[in-house]
């Protein structure tokens, strides 16, 4: 029997992000429920040019590093301006005849954008009817940018209710089209932590995501530590900050080089009593998960900066005010009994929410799909009926 195959579209292998992240994690909830699908990640940039893709990734991060307001200003002019219908055609020129070309010669049965630009790419083939196969976006932040296919995308797997809402409001999406399953994360990071609040010592992951970046080694250097207070720091990629804070002398501050085991990270929320971090989607989606007080140190110009303002309105994070003591602000919420009475309420809405809450779900959808393709093109309605039956009837939007 031929086996079914989907093809993955996240962006920049040179960079280990979310985008990544998300494919890896969706691509293990298929691999440990079928042999009969094969999974393959693949980076149009990487294909069209491997030294334009690697070139790209270095100035991306040197560019939000050194010159971060021209970034923000660059991505929220291009990329985020909502409900403007856009038009990339230096895109189309230049990477949509690869996009047709690698879709013809691997031959998916399904295909998922975990990145916007691959999606654009693949929204307009499919609107030209040069592409027939099936399109989910996943989506791995807290908001929809613009570059985002849309129309001719088959399924959306968004973060929130809001996100749906805008999607099916402002775009016209099918309600049953767009389902709310949360960023997806690893499987190891889907039980909450198994840290406890009787504890004589507090400790705090404190992220600067997998290249080790914000305001990290500044807020350390003027931070005045308490004494119970720990701080174990992740410094992903970025070895001068691991040697810089390895030098540092002070029993608070733990640093601990790039993880690349998620079972060492999870041994690792597990220990913790909160995570300091920026706010990227999926870092937040494994604090959500795990059930941590999700605390802001700083975040990242562009995508960032807007998933933190929506995180922010719904309440599933604490902003921390770099002019002030750290660690005082954290004992400040945690010691406040309404304050974690709030969190951990609006965290139970959040995930309430959630129409497919588990990697079980989120693999039948697929297999779902896969399955339907061997017969017809599925239909609206036999969606609806799918996901009112697999999700218990919950509806969004």
């Amino acid at each position: 029997m031929k086996l079914k195959k989907i093809l993955f579209f996240p962006l920049l292998d040179s960079l280990p992000s979310g985008h990544h992240q998300a494919a890896n994690a969706i691509s293990e909830y298929i691999r440990n429920r079928s042999n009969e699908i094969k999974c393959k990640k693949v980076d149009i940039m990487h294909c069209w040019n491997p030294a334009i893709e690697k070139f790209i990734t270095g100035f991306y991060l040197r560019w939000i590093q050194h010159f971060p307001k021209s970034y923000a200003w660059v991505y929220r002019t291009l990329a985020y301006k909502l409900n403007k219908t856009r038009s990339y055609r230096h895109y189309e020129l230049l990477f949509l005849k690869k996009m047709k070309q690698i879709i013809e010669q691997e031959e998916p049965d399904l295909i998922i954008c975990t990145h916007a630009f691959p999606s654009y790419l693949v929204n307009k083939l499919k609107k030209r009817g040069v592409c027939s196969v099936p399109v989910i976006n996943v989506y791995t932040d807290f908001f929809i940018n613009d570059v985002w296919g849309r129309d001719a995308v088959d399924h959306h797997f968004v973060s929130d209710i809001n996100m749906k809402s805008r999607l099916v409001l402002n775009d016209c999406i099918p309600e049953q089209n767009v389902l709310i399953t949360g960023v997806p994360v690893h499987e190891s990071f889907l039980s909450p932590s198994k840290s406890t609040k009787q504890k004589k010592e507090l400790r705090i992951i404190f992220s600067g995501g997998s290249a080790g970046l914000g305001k990290i080694q500044e807020l350390i250097e003027k931070e005045r530590f308490e004494e119970k207070v720990h701080f174990y720091v992740l410094c992903g990629k970025n070895k001068k900050l691991y040697q810089t804070l390895s030098e540092f002398d002070c029993p608070n501050v733990h640093p601990i080089p790039y993880i690349s085991s998620r079972e060492k990270m999870n041994d690792l929320y597990n220990m913790a009593d909160a995570i300091l971090t920026k706010p990227g989607g999926v870092t937040v989606s494994e604090a959500i998960r795990k059930k941590l007080p999700t605390f802001i140190h700083s975040a990242l110009p562009g995508q960032e900066e807007i998933n933190l303002n929506h995180l922010r309105k719904q309440g599933l994070v604490f902003v921390i005010d770099d002019q002030k003591s750290i660690t005082r602000q954290i004992l400040d919420v945690m010691n406040s009994e309404p304050k974690m009475r709030n969190f951990y309420r609006v965290l139970r809405q959040f995930e309430d929410e959630q129409e497919f809450k588990d990697p079980d779900q989120i693999f039948q959808f697929i297999n779902f799909l896969l399955k339907a393709g061997d017969i017809q093109q599925v239909t609206n309605d036999e969606t609806r009926e799918y996901i009112m039956t697999s999700s218990g009837g919950v509806s969004g939007g």
